[in-house]
């Protein structure tokens, strides 16, 4: 038991947490760009393209910041990876909004 007490073991099985949960969240944004864009390819209406466009901007930011967490890049590479958050969310509230 005292194995899992060394720090290179916590820092080691908390960083594959992180790379699951990461991915895990990059899976869920897929999906729900996958299924937004399903509906308005079906429905065809304005509403459903703006959530399409909003939810692969979110999903794009998401990427990004898992890139960028793990890439050595400065903070204006950081600030880029989160304005696809800031374009997928207005596009979405857009989307509610109307």
């Amino acid at each position: 038991m005292r194995a899992l007490t060394h720090p290179h073991v916590v820092t080691s099985l908390a960083s594959y947490v992180l790379v699951a949960v990461r991915l895990a969240t990059f899976a869920l944004t897929l999906g729900l760009t996958l299924i937004s864009f399903r509906a308005y390819r079906r429905a065809g209406t304005r509403r459903l393209e703006y959530a399409f466009v909003g939810f692969a901007f979110v999903s794009i930011g998401v990427g990004l910041t898992a890139l960028a967490d793990q890439l050595p890049v400065g903070p204006v590479f950081h600030i880029g990876a989160t304005l696809p958050f800031l374009v997928g969310f207005a596009t979405l509230y857009v989307s509610l909004y109307r």
